[in-house]
């Protein structure tokens, strides 16, 4: 579980083919500086698990599904990389609940500078837009952020978009102050969103079988009356 408070930015030194999956080795003193073999790291949002480290490095797999699923699949040797440490009990949870399972990537589609802040508008995906609400919290590339604004419901869902506002600090000490039109970002939606909409599946689907069983009932004591 993580906070989306950033405590460091990493630098990719390896990217290692094995098989469909990858050895990714990230250079991050502070946040290996307590790690241990099996601890879980976030990683621009995306969670992995240290299986090597040295002082400076740690190394995770990065499989196949969470490559498909994340900007990850595109690293390089040389690429930054947002850190933060699983959060321990009894930290205060200064950003939301996060837990580093991505539902896929964003593109930044434009950016505007205001007095000492940034406006970023970034595509939103199709089967999100129903877990991303005007003030709600999402992570980007890991980091705990409010949606300052998203589009009306009538937009096509081609052209849905969201926006958030970053202040200085987080410009400088995320990943996302270098972020320009075109790239490509990891996105976790709230967690509570999403079993919401899971919930409210569950009971469409039950109510459409409990009206199809009522519909076969009513047809039967039919053909039984005739």
């Amino acid at each position: 579980m993580f906070t989306g408070i950033i405590e460091e930015l990493g630098t990719v030194t390896a990217v290692e083919q094995h098989g469909d999956s990858v050895a990714l080795t990230v250079r991050g003193p502070l946040v290996v500086a307590d790690a241990r073999h099996g601890d879980s790291i976030a990683t621009s949002g995306v969670c992995l698990t240290v299986v090597e480290q040295t002082p400076e490095t740690f190394t995770a797999f990065v499989m196949k599904q969470t490559l498909d699923m994340s900007a990850h699949g595109a690293l390089a040797v040389g690429d930054r990389l947002n850190l933060e440490r699983a959060a321990s009990v009894g930290d205060r949870l200064g950003g939301h609940i996060v837990q580093g399972h991505v539902d896929g990537t964003a593109t930044v589609l434009e950016t505007a500078d205001g007095d000492g802040w940034r406006r970023v508008r970034f595509s939103l995906a199709p089967e999100l837009s129903a877990l991303v609400v005007d003030k709600g919290s999402i992570a980007i590339d890991g980091v705990s952020l409010t949606v300052s604004a998203v589009s009306t419901e009538d937009t096509p869902p081609a052209d849905a978009w969201f926006e958030v506002s970053l202040i200085p600090e987080t410009l400088e000490a995320t990943t996302l102050g270098a972020r320009v039109p075109g790239d490509r970002v990891n996105i976790e939606t709230d967690v509570l969103a999403r079993h919401v909409r899971r919930m409210l599946r569950l009971d469409a689907a039950a109510a459409a079988a409990g009206a199809g069983a009522r519909a076969g009932a009513d047809a039967f004591v039919g053909l039984e009356a005739r």
